[in-house]
């Protein structure tokens, strides 16, 4: 009986300290700048670096591949939770083919940025892009939100408060809380997060037009989140769901030409 109580006890204890481990570590978790994914990628587009700053004073590096403001939209990119600007060089090799501008930023504590991200600080990162852009002449209604994965998150906040002219939504998530319950279902997520990005019970708050892309092979969030949003979402509201793409979709012809087909719809 000894035995049995010193084994739960000991269980109990170490329980515990798993619970306050992940509790004050979970943005560590949560954002990883310092991952280097598709770095061999040979940059194919002309752009610009540079610093938006946000109300803070953190500068956000940034990459604007300027056509022509006045001529054509300009489509936002928010990143995901990991890796650094030219991780996304193999989509801007594809994007930069549309007619279409493109900034892409960097979020606090990424590309080398000063701070830290938290899910506030995310959407005042893309609030002050936005800003940027109102600067040099460019409206909301001809803005094109672009989230991908943590970035669809921000897509959506920002989507729900502003009318631009429409979002773009690339292998999304329903809520952070979803998604921790399947890495982590032994813990008590609910009560443990401090950024939640509850994507599913704001999409129905937007009403620009919005395109969800999601491959059927995503290991790192499930596929019927995607479809999940797609169905919650107000029309009018289009899809690319496909059977072989995993997270990071691969930007092939057929999903370039979905995306073009739907900037220049609306």
């Amino acid at each position: 009986m000894k035995y049995l109580y010193l084994t739960l006890s000991s269980l109990i204890i170490a329980y515990i300290v798993l619970v306050v481990f992940i509790y004050f570590n979970q943005r560590n978790l949560l954002y990883i700048p310092s991952e280097n994914n598709y770095q061999n990628d040979k940059i194919q587009f002309n752009y610009d670096e540079i610093f938006i700053k946000a109300n803070d004073g953190v500068f956000l590096k940034s990459w604007i591949i300027k056509k022509d403001f006045n001529k054509f939209k300009t489509l936002v990119i928010f990143h995901g939770n990991a890796g650094h600007l030219s991780n996304r060089t193999y989509k801007l090799n594809q994007l930069y083919k549309l007619d279409i501008n493109i900034l892409l930023i960097s979020w606090r504590g990424f590309s080398g940025n000063k701070g830290s991200p938290t899910e506030q600080n995310l959407y005042e990162d893309a609030e002050a892009s936005i800003k940027w852009l109102n600067k040099e002449g460019v409206d909301n209604s001809r803005i094109i939100l672009y989230g991908e994965s943590l970035g669809s998150g921000v897509a959506v906040e920002l989507g729900k408060k502003n009318n631009f002219n429409s979002i773009i939504l690339e292998s999304p998530f329903t809520s952070i809380e979803n998604s921790a319950k399947i890495y982590y279902p032994y813990l008590p997520v609910k009560l443990l997060l401090k950024d939640r990005y509850d994507s599913i019970s704001k999409i129905k708050m937007i009403n620009t037009p919005i395109l969800i892309m999601h491959g059927e092979k995503d290991d790192v969030i499930p596929f019927s989140m995607g479809k999940e949003l797609f169905k919650e979402a107000n029309n009018p509201k289009h899809s690319y769901f496909t059977n072989d793409d995993d997270h990071m979709m691969e930007f092939n012809s057929n999903l370039l030409k979905v995306i073009k087909d739907f900037i220049e719809k609306y």
